[in-house]
């Protein structure tokens, strides 16, 4: 997801976000907590609002900003009527990251990729485990990798294979500078090995897809702008999310979902420093459990990601087209073994750039 941040404010929002436009968000500030380090709710009428920051990605505003209201109605409903105000804010995942990092103060962290969590993790503000304290591994939605192509589909591209084409120019951003890259990488790479093929032959076809790639944009957001805005490329390799939701806006677009693909698992995790600091825990927990009810699936799926609940992913089946073959990062050992293998400093995608030639072509 791009790096460009954009900041919307919760029912009866009252705290500002610091936000530093060249490194992304830097620094919040939060509601207080109680001096023992409870949560800062009291009990009965006239007891004070309660405040929590929301940090995500960019492409989940329009569904968090439906989302957190009907939270809000929830918890006073069961909490005396306590008004709870989430700060909202967004960008791409890793500026996200490294904003936690570098002490913005984010109750409940909603990022694209596993590794972009475990990051604030190393860092010891999210406990080990975390992956355990949600429903599905934490995983609250899903999206797969589609194939934008031009109006009318000119060059006639239908699955992974056509990207190793001479007259395919293959638009995606650096796996090495954004997390949504990596995704595509892997499906690429996935594409090969999770059906059959080797190591070797997956190597080989994956060079030759970056063969194909004029420029390596540093994020999503700008791979997107070289393909729609500046024409680039005869194929943008992109979130299914992405699509539906620019068809949403009327932005309409003509995209692929290759059968074999990789499921694109968005983690959500609290944030154990903070919320134990601000003493937030039991409203950031609360608000991460409603995300899995029907209620808040419903409006993931509304702007195109594939829900967590089997219930709502039943009832918008035809809206997605059918994978058959569906990987996981998983199917690669997890992210720790992903970095290693293929995204750290000489690895397997440095290894593709200098047979290259040390840089697309």
């Amino acid at each position: 997801m791009g790096d460009r941040v954009t900041q919307s404010r919760g029912q009866s929002l009252g705290i500002w976000l610091g936000m530093v436009a060249l490194g992304g968000a830097i620094a919040g500030c939060g509601g207080g907590a109680g001096s023992n380090g409870a949560p800062n709710a009291g009990g009965g009428s006239g007891q004070e609002p309660i405040e929590i920051t929301l940090v995500s990605y960019a492409v989940t505003q329009a569904a968090y900003e439906k989302i957190v209201p009907k939270f809000a109605a929830k918890w006073a409903a069961e909490n005396g009527g306590q008004e709870v105000r989430i700060n909202q804010s967004y960008a791409g995942s890793g500026t996200q990251t490294r904003a936690v990092i570098d002490g913005l103060e984010a109750d409940v962290v909603a990022l694209a990729l596993a590794l972009d969590t475990k990051k604030i993790e190393e860092a010891g503000l999210i406990d080990p485990g975390w992956e355990t304290e949600a429903p599905n591994g934490a995983i609250v939605h899903s999206s797969v990798a589609a194939l934008t192509v031009r109006d009318g589909n000119p060059k006639n591209i239908r699955d992974w294979q056509d990207l190793v084409r001479p007259d395919v120019k293959v638009i995606t951003a650096n796996p090495k500078t954004s997390g949504g890259a990596r995704w595509n990488f892997l499906a690429l790479w996935g594409a090969i090995t999770q059906t059959g093929g080797t190591e070797a032959a997956a190597r080989e076809f994956t060079t030759k897809v970056y063969g194909n790639v004029p420029l390596l944009p540093k994020d999503a957001r700008e791979a997107t702008d070289a393909f729609v805005k500046q024409g680039q490329g005869d194929v943008l390799i992109n979130y299914e999310n992405e699509a539906i939701l620019a068809g949403i806006k009327g932005q309409k677009q003509t995209y692929i979902v290759p059968k074999v693909n990789i499921s694109i698992d968005n983690p959500i995790a609290v944030v154990d420093a903070i919320v134990d600091r601000r003493g937030t825990r039991a409203v950031a927990e609360a608000f991460v459990q409603f995300l899995y009810t029907p209620e808040a699936q419903r409006e993931f799926a509304a702007v195109g990601f594939r829900p967590a609940d089997a219930t709502v992913a039943q009832e918008v089946a035809d809206q997605y087209p059918q994978v058959d073959t569906l990987f996981t990062a998983q199917s690669f050992g997890g992210w720790d073994a992903i970095q290693k293998k293929f995204f750290d400093d000489g690895a397997e995608f440095d290894g593709i750039q200098k047979q290259l030639g040390g840089g697309p072509r």
